[in-house]
This record gives C-alpha cells, sequence and structure tokens, in this order.
C-alpha cells in the first residue's frame, strides 16, 4: 500500500516566538517547562506518522492530546511551527496561500463534528458548495452533487432544508459534502461524536461500506476507542501532544506498551477484534487418491475436497477414502456440506457458524482453501487473548 501522507516532526506552538518552545523541546524539556518558563502553550510535539493510500488511520486520545490539533495542522487551519507535511510528497507547509486554497478545494476534505451545513440552502446546494467555490460549472456540481446524495441514501432529500433532517442524516450531507469534491484524502474530526449511540454505530457502518467501494485516504480523529478499533486500519494514540503508539489495531491490544494505551484496551472484547487467521491450522498438505485432491488435517475426522486451484469442492469423511479407493463412486461421498469464511472474519463470528459435522474452511477471494478451522483452536484462541496482559513489564511508552 503507497504512502499518501506523511507527517515529519511536526510541532504547533500556541504563543509568540514559537522557535524558542520547539528547541527547549528538541534539547529534553517536556511542556510543563515550557509553560512555566516561556508561558507558551504546546499543541504537538515532533509528531511523525505515515498515511498509507486507501487506509482509514485513526487518531485518537484524551482531550487535549494534540490530536485535533494535528487535524487542523495537516490543512493548515493551524500553521506549523516546525516541522513537514507531505501529500504525494509535496509539502504543504511551505505553500502560499493560492497554492493552499487550491490543496483544500481539491485534495483534501474536512468533515466536521457538528455538520457545518449552511442552514438557509438547501442540501443538494450544501453538498455543491465545495465545488462551486472550485468553479465547477453549475450542471456539473449538480450532477455530482446528485450522484454522492444517492451514495449517501439521502438523494429524495436533496431540496429539503438541513434542520428537516435528523442528526445522522446531517453528517451524512456532510460527508457527502466532502465525498463531492472527490478529493484525495478525507479529515474527519470528530464526525460522528455528537450523534446518538445508535445513529453514531449507523454511521460507521455506513462509512466502512462506503470505503470498501470508494477507498479513500481517511484520517479520522476519535476520543474513542472502541470506534477506533472498528473503523481503523492503523491507529495512532496520543498524549501531551505526542503519538505514544502506533499501530495496527491488532498490535496496539496485545501490546499496549504504556499503562495510559492500556487504559484504552481493558474493556476490548478481543473475539470481535481479532481474526480467523490467528485461530486457522494452514493448508499445506495435498493428498491425491485417484482423481480426488485432498488436504487432510489431523484434528478432524474430514479432508477438503478441492481442484488443481485449490478451490473448495466438498468435505468427504477420513473412513469413506478407503470406499474411494476400492471403487465408490466419489461423487456419492464428497458433500459439499462445507462453511466458509474468510481469513479476516472475526474469530466471534466465525464461532458462530461452526455447526457440529460441517468443516469450517478458511477461503481467500477466489474461494481458494488457506487453511481450517475447528471449535477447540477458536476456543483456544480467545481463551489465550483474553489472557494477554494489558502492557508491557516497564509501562514504558512507545513513541
Amino acid at each position: 500500500m503507497s504512502e499518501r501522507l506523511k507527517v515529519e516532526g511536526l510541532y504547533k506552538i500556541f504563543g509568540e516566538a514559537p522557535q524558542k518552545a520547539v528547541a527547549m523541546l528538541e534539547g529534553g524539556a517536556d511542556k510543563d517547562r515550557v509553560l512555566s518558563e516561556l508561558g507558551m502553550v504546546v499543541g504537538l510535539s515532533d509528531v511523525s506518522l505515515s498515511v498509507p493510500s486507501g487506509a482509514i488511520y485513526m487518531i485518537m486520545g484524551l482531550s487535549g492530546s494534540g490530536k485535533s490539533t494535528l487535524a487542523r495542522c495537516i490543512n493548515r487551519l493551524n500553521e506549523p511551527s516546525a516541522g513537514r507535511i507531505l501529500l504525494d510528497g509535496r509539502d504543504l507547509v511551505p505553500l502560499g496561500e493560492a497554492e493552499l486554497r487550491e490543496v483544500r478545494r481539491t485534495r483534501i476534505s474536512m468533515v466536521f463534528q457538528h455538520f457545518a451545513l449552511l442552514p438557509n440552502k438547501s442540501v443538494i446546494a450544501n453538498v455543491e458548495f465545495g465545488l462551486k467555490l472550485r468553479g465547477v460549472p453549475a450542471a456539473e456540481r449538480r450532477r455530482r452533487a446528485e450522484e454522492v446524495l444517492a451514495v449517501v441514501g439521502l438523494a429524495r432529500w436533496a431540496y429539503h432544508q438541513p434542520h428537516e433532517l435528523s442528526g445522522g442524516m446531517r453528517q451524512r450531507v456532510g460527508l457527502a459534502r466532502a465525498l463531492a469534491t472527490d478529493a484525495d484524502v478525507l479529515i474527519m474530526d470528530e464526525a460522528f461524536s455528537a450523534l446518538d449511540p445508535l445513529i453514531r454505530s449507523e454511521m460507521q457502518d455506513e462509512l466502512l461500506r462506503l470505503q470498501s467501494t470508494l477507498q479513500k485516504t481517511i484520517l479520522f480523529i476519535t476520543h474513542d476507542f472502541q470506534e477506533a478499533l472498528k473503523l481503523g486500519n492503523r491507529i495512532a494514540i496520543m498524549a501531551d501532544g505526542k503519538v505514544v503508539r502506533e499501530g495496527a489495531p491488532e498490535e496496539i491490544v496485545l501490546d499496549p506498551g504504556s499503562d495510559y494505551v492500556a487504559s484504552f484496551t481493558r474493556e476490548v472484547d478481543r473475539a470481535r477484534l481479532f481474526d480467523a487467521r490467528m485461530a486457522m491450522t494452514a493448508a499445506e498438505e495435498v493428498v491425491e487418491i485417484g482423481q480426488l485432491r485432498l488436504v487432510p488435517d489431523a484434528r478432524t475426522a474430514d479432508l477438503i475436497v478441492v481442484d488443481a486451484q485449490m478451490q473448495v469442492l466438498g468435505a468427504i469423511r477420513a473412513g469413506d477414502v478407503e470406499r474411494i479407493r476400492a471403487g465408490a463412486a466419489p461423487e456419492d461421498l464428497v458433500s459439499a456440506d462445507v462453511v466458509s469464511v474468510s481469513a479476516d472474519t472475526k474469530l466471534i463470528d466465525a464461532a458462530r457458524l461452526y455447526r457440529s459435522g460441517r468443516p469450517l474452511v478458511v477461503v481467500d477471494e477466489g474461494r481458494r482453501l488457506v487453511g481450517r478451522l475447528t471449535p477447540e483452536r477458536m476456543l483456544a484462541e480467545i481463551a489465550a487473548l483474553s489472557s494477554q496482559p494489558h502492557a508491557n513489564s516497564t509501562g514504558a511508552p512507545h513513541a
């Protein structure tokens, strides 16, 4: 996955002469010392991260951790005090006003917590707004706005006013407005935080549905670790203006690295986070008996029947193999009653699909066999995950 957005050594100091504060921080001072000696507030301190193209990258932390300051520095609503912000290799920090306006119109869109809709304009006029600023002709921007409203399920509300919509619907309008510009990067700053829990969950599902098709690069700011786990490909956790832990959701849960990060992970249902890949037995050995290609598993009494491309055809009981050797017709003994899951199916969902007497297999997108699951392995893996420590022995944060 290629790198779309990269932040290198980013600082944001609120106050006059910020370079003095940057120098102190680079020399090892913390934000409290900068405040006491210089009277300046440290918003960001030496933040570096890489956002892959097409990923949902979560920035999370408690209030005052610097996550929203980071979002606003990336599109330069806040001016960085030092560091680089690279969009496809181009540094945004030195850009002049005209170049920056063009980046905001065409490359980066924002979705805000409180919708930020124009109250006196219709839904479709709100969605068109960014395109209008860009100078897109009226007919073209109307067509594009109608397209994205259909994508987010609001086509029949196009000519209503924002006050006629529910909170979740208004947030969809905000999302549609960002999508209409076809920007490369979406920054979503606490985009769902103001919504009721049920609507919030629905909006999270909606975003995942859209992302499966659109594959946008999304920087999502949140204070909710469960939201970060549900949506994110990678997560950066911030405290005191710094990134203290960064990685894939599973990595952070298994190895928080500090008590601060572990405090977010303690209530995580790991069976809902980790996937079938962790509990499967890889399909490696293939046995040929006559015209059949079989994949055995010493833990079970059945073998999986595959074709030359490893696509799953069915299953056969181990005791029936000798009957085939003796001349019985394979089609009379091979059962198609096999349950298939993908490698990224959550363990809890895979466990729910298990039925006694029906082999549970893991397949790739082409239905090619990659592994086997048994109830014993799934339960053992869930138990092992549940007993993992919540922080490393040192309690030291990962930078």
